[in-house]
């Protein structure tokens, strides 16, 4: 782009940056801009000579210092405006600047540096320095040449020193942000120099150093850091009115020692001592004292300077934290006879104070981290009697006492030293006065009651756990303490009590009371504990409960699963010792169990293959027991069908195995089975169609699980396929389901179907509530055939099919009475009569004596309707069966002979009276 291109593009961005004061894509606008700028210097052009430019680059400047613009702008956005308006400004001056385009090409150079220097841009800030300087001596060498003696100047040199001071300043900041150490000397240098013309600068460049001191300490530049530290003290010297103060020179050497201390103590041993004692001089301060002492125990000083040191403390009167933080700083040095006898020389000091007892528990709390305990244990009974008379101390110093008393005593009942555990507890109890409540009491008498219940002093540890009990009544942990007092008494009532009042309380979220042991799964654990104990002590009940408690509350899956096995082996234990009557009951709450576990394993995360080989663990260790459970229920077909359910439910969680696809399909059709058994027994027909639709839902999960099982070998000889079927025709002809017929099409479509199979299907279709007579005969008819077809078949199966079919077709009123019916019935009896001329004796002489007299009565009722003809057709076709008659022929064909020759003389007499009417 060329120079009026660029030009024209800057201006028409700051008019539209500035008449709209704050657009909404400020940032872009202004991006735009400081892109724009940066051609000038690509371009390389000579100055530019038009108004509008400088006009645009005063309005860019005073946008970006109006106040509310600084509210809606970042920091490296207002650097950016500057930069270029500071650009602008630069590119209009001409060869030969007025002063006052001078001033404010020095203002906007400095005040755009500055802001790139805040923004962590250093080295953009250069060039504006750069720039600011330049003009600086330019304005400053006219001023020279205008000067004639006279101190009357528009500008006074020294306005301009100062702001040379300030750029000089600006820069050294640059340079040590920049890591050039050498340049910001140079920096410093120049404004040192300028020091001596303007001394009110001096506490701001001490106070700069200083700054630079801490960075560089900071990024552990000790050299650079120790140059800088002694600069800022040097530089506040040199005009002791405009320095920044005794105390912040105090403070400057103090870091200056610490410096030397960590850039190697041992080589800059004197440096840092001496830096710390001026610093001492020149404003006591404890931290001073302090350091002090670090310095000489770091240097591995001798004890004389050492105790003069600590000395010098209790001297100036430093508060007792500094005494104490000495006093551990000594120990930490190996230094433990200064420390102990400079802390008697602070509790001497602080008698009088109501901080001494802090003073006097860090005393303890020494002796007992060195081993010397009877000393401990003698200031502690000496703090004890001072409670009572008058010397309490106070009650930070108390809680810190305590909790010394409490680590003591923990420690003890670890080691298993009851004894000794209960003595630190009892100093603890010391300071309660008698009816105090508090949580902290209640805890303390818990872990006294611990105490003596290991050392077998049973009474004691209830007198502790009533005490307990009345300071804080609604705590897990006293709970937890009554329970295992009840537990050892074996009083079962107050224990289950004490579980079920520790459920309770672990469904809310547990207070802080106990620092060990209070956190979300305290309660969990308190109830695994409560298990533990009573089953080691023979009280199952209140294990349970305690159990039970647990797999509600907890949250920790593994801990959950343990409890449920436990549980189910706890019931399943007392299966063979109880009474039929306690046998539901136990069914029942093994039932509960079950379920629980086929929940919590559903909710295990199945995104971790640990958890994912953990559900299938726990998967089949529950179904085998529920499988198992079930075939123990055969006389409870309720009972029995919710076990394979739950079998059935859990091994879902299982992988699709050949092995677990066969349990599941057993499951379901025992379910099924069991249902329909439910269904068989009278009740009420809400419940008994509940029990079928039961079933019926098993079926069809069951065929899902048979087609998938199917696909994975040969089942050929597997009957569940007829089983499933049977089972749904008696659902379906129980409850009256149109489908019914499509169920035995589906039988009929079997490939080796059996007339067994048939025979079922028929008595099904005819069993109370159903009454399907035609699928019956349908069923029996095929069935017939198959016997039939058999080169072996069953006589007696024969007859009772044959015997059926004519049961269900014969009349047995003279409503029933057609043409058609007789028609069928007689096709049975001429099947029948090949059967038995076949069956060489073999067909039952009863079944054959029920077919004549069926087919004599037959012929009688068509007798008494003046069916003739058809009468005498019945009765010839029953004394046709006289012949295959054994035993019982003889005396049935004398009296069937006379009764059918009397039929016969009466029918030619009926016939032949009808003939006559006619």
């Amino acid at each position: 782009m060329d120079m009026e291109g660029c030009l024209s593009k800057i201006k028409e961005l700051s008019q539209e940056l500035v008449q709209k004061q704050i657009p909404g894509n400020v940032e872009e606008i202004i991006d735009k801009l400081f892109n724009e700028v940066s051609c000038l210097d690509s371009l390389n052009a000579a100055k530019i000579q038009e108004p509008q430019v400088e006009e645009s680059a005063i309005n860019l400047w005073n946008w970006a210092v109006t106040e509310h613009v600084g509210l809606a702008i970042n920091g490296e956005q207002r650097a950016k405006v500057r930069h270029v308006a500071c650009r602008l400004a630069y590119a209009c001056e001409t060869s030969d600047p007025k002063e006052g385009a001078i001033r404010r090409q020095i203002l906007m150079a400095i005040k755009t540096g500055r802001s790139w220097l805040d923004t962590k841009k250093p080295a953009s800030a250069d060039v504006f320095f750069s720039l600011a300087v330049k003009n600086l001596e330019l304005l400053y060498g006219r001023l020279k040449t205008r000067s004639d003696g006279q101190s009357d100047l528009n500008i006074p040199k020294g306005d301009v020193e100062k702001d040379l001071f300030r750029v000089h300043s600006y820069q050294a900041e640059s340079a040590v942000a920049q890591a050039d150490h050498q340049q910001a000397v140079s920096y410093v240098q120049r404004c040192k120099d300028m020091l001596l013309r303007l001394p009110k600068e001096t506490g701001y460049l001490s106070l700069m150093c200083y700054n630079f001191g801490i960075d560089t300490y900071n990024l552990k530049k000790y050299e650079e850091s120790s140059f800088w530290l002694s600069q800022s003290y040097d530089i506040g010297k040199m005009h002791k009115k405009y320095s920044p103060g005794a105390s912040v020179q105090a403070k400057i050497l103090r870091l200056l020692a610490n410096v030397y201390m960590e850039w190697d103590c041992k080589q800059y041993q004197e440096k840092a001592l001496s830096a710390v004692s001026l610093a001492n001089k020149e404003n006591v301060h404890p931290a001073g004292l302090y350091l002090k002492i670090n310095i000489l125990l770091q240097c591995v000083s001798p004890d004389e300077p050492v105790k003069a040191a600590i000395a010098e403390l209790l001297d100036v009167e430093v508060p007792l934290d500094v005494c104490l933080n000495t006093v551990k700083l000594l120990m930490d040095a190996d230094r433990e006879v200064l420390a102990f006898e400079f802390l008697k020389s602070v509790c001497k000091h602080f008698e009088a104070s109501p901080e001494l007892g802090r003073a006097q528990v860090q005393h303890i709390k020494m002796l007992l981290q060195r081993g010397k305990e009877l000393l401990g244990k003698q200031k502690i009974e000496d703090i004890i009697t001072g409670h009572y008379t008058g010397k309490q101390l106070s009650p930070e110093a108390l809680n810190h006492l305590h909790l010394l008393l409490w680590d003591r005593a923990a420690k003890n009942f670890e080691a298993r030293n009851y004894s000794e555990a209960l003595q630190w507890y009892n100093y603890s109890l010391s300071f309660y006065s008698a009816g105090q409540m508090e949580q902290n009491l209640a805890k303390l008498q818990r872990n006294r009651a611990s105490c003596f219940l290991h050392l077998q002093q049973l009474d004691k540890a209830k007198e502790a756990i009533k005490e307990a009990e009345r300071c804080d009544p609604d705590s897990i942990f006293t709970q937890f303490s009554v329970y295992k007092i009840a537990v050892l008494e074996n009083d079962a009532d107050k224990a289950l009590e004490a579980v079920r009042v520790m459920g309770k309380l672990a469904e809310n979220p547990m207070r802080n009371e106990d620092r060990l042991l209070a956190s979300e799964s305290a309660g969990s654990n308190l109830l695994s504990l409560a298990a533990q104990i009573a089953l080691e002590n023979d009280q199952q009940d209140a294990a349970m409960k305690a159990l039970e408690y647990l797999c509600q509350q907890s949250q920790d899956s593994g801990q959950v699963f343990i409890a449920l096995r436990c549980l189910v082996r706890l019931v399943l234990s007392k299966m063979g010792t109880i009474t039929e009557e306690k046998r539901d009951t136990n069914l029942d709450i093994l039932r509960s169990y079950l379920k629980m576990a086929l929940v919590k394993i559903s909710q295990l995360n199945p995104g971790e293959s640990l958890c994912l080989e953990k559900k299938i663990d726990e998967a089949n260790w529950f179904r085998k027991i529920a499988w198992n459970s079930a075939l123990q229920c055969e006389d409870t077909p309720g009972m029995m069908r919710d076990f394979f359910v739950l079998s059935y439910q859990i091994s879902q969680f299982c992988p699709s195995e050949k092995a677990i696809l066969v349990g599941q399909k057993t499951c379901l059709l025992m379910a099924a089975a069991a249902s329909l058994e439910l269904a068989r027994i009278p009740s009420e027909s809400i419940e008994q169609t509940e029990n079928l639709t039961q079933a019926l839902e098993h079926m069809q999960i069951c065929w899902e699980v048979w087609r998938t099982l199917k696909t994975s070998g040969d089942f050929s000889k597997d009957p569940t396929d007829t089983l499933l079927l049977l089972y749904e025709f008696e659902a379906r002809a129980k409850l009256n389901d149109p489908k019914l017929e499509t169920v035995l099409e589906s039988v009929l479509e079997l490939q080796q179907i059996e007339s067994k199979t048939l025979e079922t299907i028929a008595s099904l279709a005819m069993e109370p509530p159903a009454h399907f007579p035609s699928l019956c005969k349908k069923a029996l008819r095929i069935a017939l055939s198959l016997h039939r077809k058999r080169p072996d078949s069953d006589i007696l199966r024969c007859s009772q099919c044959l015997h059926s079919l004519i049961q269900l077709s014969l009349p047995t009123g003279v409503l029933e009475v057609e043409s058609r019916v007789l028609e069928e019935v007689w096709g049975y009896y001429e099947e029948a009569l090949l059967i038995i001329s076949s069956a060489h004796g073999e067909f039952p002489e009863v079944e054959i004596l029920w077919l004549l007299t069926r087919a004599w009565n037959t012929g009688i009722l068509l007798y008494s309707l003046a069916q003739y003809t058809e009468a005498e057709k019945w009765c010839g076709l029953g004394m046709s069966f006289l012949r295959h008659l054994g035993s019982l022929q003889a005396s049935y064909e004398t009296q069937m002979s006379g009764l059918y020759t009397e039929v016969l003389d009466r029918l030619d007499k009926a016939k032949t009276n009808l003939v006559t009417e006619e």
